[in-house]
């Protein structure tokens, strides 16, 4: 054994905190070596930067999980979950976090690639912007590795998506709105060039010319984009206030937040003049004044879709090239209560 090969092996084992012999039965595959030691072997193998030898590649390594900004919460919780899932399947999850003006999707993707990972989940990515440029998938399948795509849905790349049903979580809403009185509902959503975005606002459309009697003209109207953050809440219920809505839907819980912001700043209560409903259910989300009635997404069993997904495709068993949609729930606190004047 050369003299780098020997430190190498002895890195290895303190980072593991096992013996040399055990390091090379693991590298070895050998028998002998319980799951859980053998575990923290290729997990010291990762950390230190070492190469998997190939026998061990296509049944344990790093997988890369790419989310947005960690600002929304929702983020954090879908990473929690697929962490957590990955690792009890002998995955080391290696998170790429992005944030405006640091390091971009591609960016990661290369680095993830020169670390050999397995696999690699997209949440939210590139994949629900339909003015992207989605080659870079088509080209990570072709190269033979797993991915799949939480989120957002693209033609054209063969590989399993996981969203939440966008058109239910409208019709939730406004159902919710619709049985308190409400006609004037208005949508605050995010930019339109994300397929989420497109989705909400196609069934809010149709859900209000089903359940509160107006035109698809007069929906479409009552729709305002703005950024997926509370600032952009707070500018789309600037824009609604100004249309006599008496209830606003919101694409995020984060969105929600801003629109009660301007709503106070005008004067007007929460939900006594104007109801908000959120969307997506990050855990603090029920502790808001009022708390937030929202649409909740069904990130336990999206999260373990897509880790199984991907899992089967590393072992050799892809999931359908299809997109696979969850239903979300409604979940009723304080931010929503009848429209103004009714049963008085």
């Amino acid at each position: 054994m050369s003299e780098n090969a020997r430190a190498r092996l002895a890195d290895i084992a303190e980072q593991a905190g096992v013996s040399e012999a055990t390091v090379s039965r693991v590298l070895n595959d050998r028998p002998g070596v319980s799951t859980a030691t053998r575990q923290a072997v290729l997990t010291a193998l990762d950390v230190l930067g070492y190469e998997r030898p190939l026998r061990l590649r296509s049944r344990t390594g790093l997988v890369g999980l790419i989310v947005p900004e960690l600002e929304n919460p929702i983020f954090p919780v879908f990473a929690q979950v697929m962490e957590t899932l990955l690792a009890q399947h002998g995955y080391t999850p290696v998170l790429c976090t992005q944030t405006p003006g640091g390091v971009t999707e591609e960016e990661y993707v290369d680095l993830l690639l020169d670390r050999g990972v397995a696999g690699i989940i997209f949440v939210s990515g590139l994949h629900a912007d339909a003015t992207a440029d989605h080659a870079r998938y088509r080209d990570l399948l072709e190269r033979g590795l797993p991915i799949v795509l939480v989120n957002g849905y693209a033609e054209g790349i063969e590989a399993p998506f996981i969203s939440d049903d966008d058109a239910a979580a409208m019709d939730l809403a406004v159902a919710h709105l619709t049985s308190m009185g409400h006609t004037r509902i208005g949508l605050a959503v995010g930019p339109p060039r994300f397929v989420p975005v497109v989705r909400k606002r196609a069934a809010f459309v149709d859900a209000m010319v089903r359940m509160a009697g107006t035109t698809p003209e007069e929906a479409a109207g009552l729709v305002s984009h703005s950024l997926f953050a509370v600032e952009g809440g707070q500018a789309a219920a600037h824009h609604l206030l100004g249309m006599d809505v008496t209830a606003i839907v919101c694409g995020s819980d984060l969105m929600a937040l801003g629109a009660i912001r301007t709503i106070r700043q005008r004067g007007l209560r929460v939900p006594e003049d104007v109801s908000v409903v959120g969307y997506d259910d990050s855990r603090l989300i029920a502790f808001t004044d009022p708390p937030l009635t929202t649409v909740r997404q069904a990130v336990p069993a999206m999260a373990t879709a897509a880790v199984q997904a991907l899992l089967d495709g590393i072992n050799g068993r892809p999931a359908p090239r299809d997109e696979f949609v969850f239903r979300p729930e409604l979940v009723v606190r304080g931010s929503t209560g009848p429209v103004r004047g009714a049963g008085e």
